[in-house]
């Protein structure tokens, strides 16, 4: 299968092409290398691409020409985003690399013939969303209203429902996968655990946001998350049209995540502590029935286990390599 898989340089996207074009598929990706975080740590994340046949393509979804990929795309991932919950990044930057650049890609698949029931290539359109949707907590079933609470969350809401629109307006076939609290090797540097595993490195102070240590969290490994997006593209006709949860639904805080982390490091990290980020979340617990039913999904990766891994990455490919 043609596959596009969008932000491919990125954490979860490098992931899922690596995972899709060992399983024989001919894959895609786009990246636009923004200055969001390092270009090395990005191109370090796409070093075994070539030697897997994954084609990358360097350009942007709000400007390219997306027809060409269209015309031969029989899935597409759509991870490409602006991520995170940030002071400091604009609306307009949400605005733009969320419900922009999702709405081109989107019309560019229903210009190319839509899905094989229009005579179009696709066969399904992977939203790849998040739990952020449902706000302060992130703990119901993908029937609950969603209530984001920052601008992160409300416009990956939008381009989510810019996506299902097209489904059920013009019958393009889509799914989106809102995914919960995911970390393990190439983890995006702003997050938790790529800051926390350097300043215990370097013995530097590690900023704890007022009331972060007890907000609860499905952390979920990401290859459990690629399991899922990999099981959704083998249901295609359970998926299609259908949201789904993907996260485990073991969940700890984020002091007891710390703590796992402390552990296995053989050091305490020294906390900072620093005023509370708007709009962050105060609890996700992944309520996954749906996925189980329809999707087969069973993550299995313990946090000790998964930490285990993106500490080892973490030490060998980014700090002793000084692209941290």
């Amino acid at each position: 299968m043609n596959i596009l898989v969008t932000g491919a340089a990125g954490f979860i996207g490098s992931h899922l092409a690596e995972r899709l074009a060992g399983l024989g598929h001919q894959v895609t990706g786009i990246d636009c290398f923004t200055d969001y975080y390092s270009r090395p740590l990005k191109e370090a994340n796409t070093e075994r691409f070539a030697e897997l046949g994954v084609r990358l393509i360097e350009g942007d979804l709000a400007e390219m020409d997306l027809q060409p990929l269209a015309a031969e795309t029989e899935a597409v991932f759509h991870l490409a985003a602006q991520p995170g919950i940030s002071a400091t990044t604009t609306f307009e930057t949400y605005l733009r690399n969320n419900i922009i650049s999702t709405q081109r890609l989107l019309d560019a698949a229903r210009k190319a013939g839509g899905g094989k029931a229009q005579g179009g290539p696709l066969d399904l359109f992977v939203n790849i969303a998040t739990s952020s949707v449902y706000g302060f907590d992130a703990s119901a079933p993908e029937t609950a209203e969603p209530r984001p609470a920052s601008h992160y969350g409300v416009t990956k809401l939008a381009a989510e429902q810019l996506a299902m629109a097209q489904h059920r307006d013009g019958g393009l076939p889509v799914c989106s996968a809102r995914l919960f609290s995911v970390y393990g090797p190439r983890e995006r540097p702003e997050k938790l655990y790529p800051r926390l595993i350097h300043s215990i490195l370097t013995g530097g102070e590690f900023p704890m946001f007022e009331g972060s240590e007890a907000h609860e969290r499905s952390f979920t490994f990401v290859e459990d998350i690629v399991d899922g997006l990999v099981s959704i593209l083998q249901h295609i006709p359970q998926a299609n049209g259908q949201i789904f949860n993907i996260g485990t639904e073991a969940t700890m805080t984020t002091g007891q995540g710390i703590a796992v982390v402390e552990e296995i490091m053989g050091k305490k990290a020294r906390l900072k502590r620093v005023p509370r980020r708007p709009g962050d979340q105060l609890k996700t617990h992944a309520q996954i029935a749906k996925a189980r039913s329809l999707l087969g999904y069973n993550p299995t990766t313990t946090v000790r286990v998964g930490m285990e891994k993106e500490v080892a990455w973490y030490e060998k490919s980014i700090f002793a390599k000084g692209i941290g």
